[in-house]
């Protein structure tokens, strides 16, 4: 599987839909997660949505409980906690397993195409994005270090195209 409008995602009501609303779209990518230290760049996220989704930006959070579990929650709880914590608009998927052979499809996609450090698939934490073009070509991979902000260059350029 090689394209990540047609990988099969699992929406928070528990039915299975796919990335195909966003073809033409930047899609930013990230694994999220309520109960950790990176969870403040939820408002980042938010920010970035707000600032250009007009313009064609999709953010797009996939929570996953695999690191240290941080995402204990149900679906109708993160939804609760994204939207009072951090008045969250974007879209948030259903919970995902990002490592390991029940990695959900759009995650191994993402990870084909923008191996990390020394080569490595594996994501390594919580919040690691991957921005993608409106081609839907991963652009960038981005550690759970790096802010929302600090990639929001990257994504006025792939809007201007």
């Amino acid at each position: 599987m090689t394209d990540l409008y047609t990988a099969p995602v699992t929406a928070p009501d528990g039915s299975q839909t796919d990335l195909s609303a966003w073809r033409d779209h930047v899609m930013l990518i990230v694994n999220v997660a309520s109960k950790c230290g990176f969870t403040p760049q939820y408002a980042g996220l938010e920010s970035l949505y707000r600032a250009h989704g007009g313009k064609g930006l999709v953010v797009i959070g996939f929570p996953c409980n695999q690191f240290g579990g941080q995402e204990p929650g149900s679906a109708a709880e993160i939804a609760s906690f994204c939207s009072t914590s951090y008045d969250v608009t974007f879209p948030i998927m259903g919970k995902v397993d990002v490592n390991g052979p029940d990695a959900a499809p759009v995650w191994r996609v993402l990870k084909k195409a923008a191996p990390g450090l020394l080569g490595s698939e594996a994501i390594k934490w919580n919040f690691t994005k991957f921005l993608v073009d409106r081609q839907g070509r991963v652009a960038g991979r981005y550690a759970p270090t790096t802010t929302p902000q600090a990639i929001e260059a990257d994504i006025q350029q792939l809007l201007q195209r």
